[in-house]
């Protein structure tokens, strides 16, 4: 089959690899029609290398149709229509059972010290063949993959693997009063859908921060406030508190990460180590890692005291220091973490009806190849081209 695959720091290509095959009874093979490219995918293409090896399979944003299916699965059958969770699950120990996917007991990489595995996702995530591809083996074929009905294009629901419950997730650690104000940094993919979430749930007023033209005008044109970071932090600061009687954001959520612009020091650290052998750049990013941190930054000063910064976006470094007095004295709720994506999916699924309240039907702005997908990531890394998101379609020419 034909499959994206990482051989370095910015050198993606498609390759032909061997098919999966059924290795558990309860595994399924998916033949894959859409698959999302996500932001988290740039740091495998830039700062995380270290944790890849040449020839891995990317992709965690997935969806298709069951081709083959193991000997143990019931819930399932040939030509059944799915999405794949970006979180290897298994849906039955402890941790699935209190809603905590990303923590699944079952695929936790423990010797690294990390979470769930997921698809596509370096060794610290278990290294699974992802899903920018044309077939993907999904283990737990009868309680992981999200059956979907047939009808809608793949847009309806392939964002159920990811963006659709990060950004709900986001939203729901946020906790804005219905009255309230909720600051969202970056307008990708993850931030422009919390907008439309936060709105579709009642907030009062949504702010929607970025430095993209396109990415604003686009949050804009379903009603979010847009301020435009090219102005400065001061003056987003000094908006804010405009449109908050002086107080400043009950909420804030960080959807930008380690990909923040700003901290050379820090942007020059994840270079260096993204570029070191293996086994040094791994060190780097566990025990010496600085991501540049000013998203956060910025959200600690937009909230209010005693209001909420909820983190969806990735942060990779281990010693970046934080802020701790002014997160103590102005007594802000800190809450971060991989999505659980069958938390949510109960309170998703409604959103996907006809009338399309999240306008997940033209949410993509580019519809790819598969075989164009290097070209795809240089764009999307660059934000060229109005790309805010792009998914790939496998076998079309």
């Amino acid at each position: 089959m034909r499959a994206l695959t990482w051989h370095g720091h910015r050198d993606v290509r498609v390759d032909t690899v061997p098919d999966p095959v059924i290795e558990q009874p309860d595994d399924v093979i998916v033949r894959i029609t859409s698959s999302g490219l996500c932001g988290s995918d740039l740091h495998l293409y830039e700062v995380l290398s270290p944790f890849l090896d040449p020839g891995d399979v990317l992709g965690h944003e997935p969806m298709g149709i069951v081709a083959e299916t193991g000997s143990a699965v019931t819930a399932l059958s040939v030509g059944d229509r799915v999405v794949v969770p970006f979180n290897v699950s298994c849906g039955n120990c402890w941790t699935c059972g209190q809603g905590l996917q990303s923590q699944c007991e079952t695929t936790q990489n423990r010797e690294m010290g990390m979470g769930a595995s997921l698809f596509g996702y370096t060794k610290l995530y278990g290294q699974v063949p992802g899903g920018q591809a044309e077939y993907l083996r999904v283990p737990f074929g009868n309680s992981l993959p999200i059956a979907v009905p047939e009808g809608p294009a793949d847009d309806r629901f392939v964002y159920l693997s990811d963006v659709l419950p990060t950004a709900y997730q986001a939203v729901q650690y946020a906790d804005t009063p219905k009255d309230g104000t909720l600051v969202v940094l970056g307008l990708g993919p993850i931030g422009d859908m919390c907008t439309r979430i936060a709105r579709r749930l009642g907030v009062a007023q949504v702010i929607g921060v970025d430095l993209v033209p396109e990415r604003l005008r686009r949050a804009q044109a379903r009603g979010t406030t847009a301020l435009d970071l090219r102005n400065g932090d001061d003056e987003v600061r000094e908006a804010v508190q405009g449109l908050t009687h002086g107080r400043g954001a009950d909420a804030v959520i960080d959807a930008v990460g380690m990909e923040a612009h700003g901290s050379p020091l820090a942007s020059t650290g994840q270079k260096l180590a993204a570029v070191a052998p293996s086994g040094i750049g791994q060190t780097l990013m566990q025990k010496m890692g600085a991501d540049p941190t000013t998203a956060l930054e910025l959200a600690i000063s937009l909230v209010r005291r005693g209001g909420t910064v909820s983190l969806s976006g990735v942060y990779g470094g281990s010693a970046t220091p934080l802020p701790m007095l002014t997160l103590f004295d102005k007594q802000i709720q800190l809450r971060m973490g991989q999505a659980n994506v069958w938390r949510w999916v109960p309170e998703l699924l409604p959103l996907l009806g006809d009338d399309d309240p999240l306008g997940v039907d033209d949410f993509a702005t580019h519809r790819l190849p598969l075989e164009q997908a290097p070209d795809a990531y240089a764009m999307f890394q660059e934000k060229s081209d109005d790309a805010v998101k792009v998914l790939f379609t496998p076998g079309a020419s």
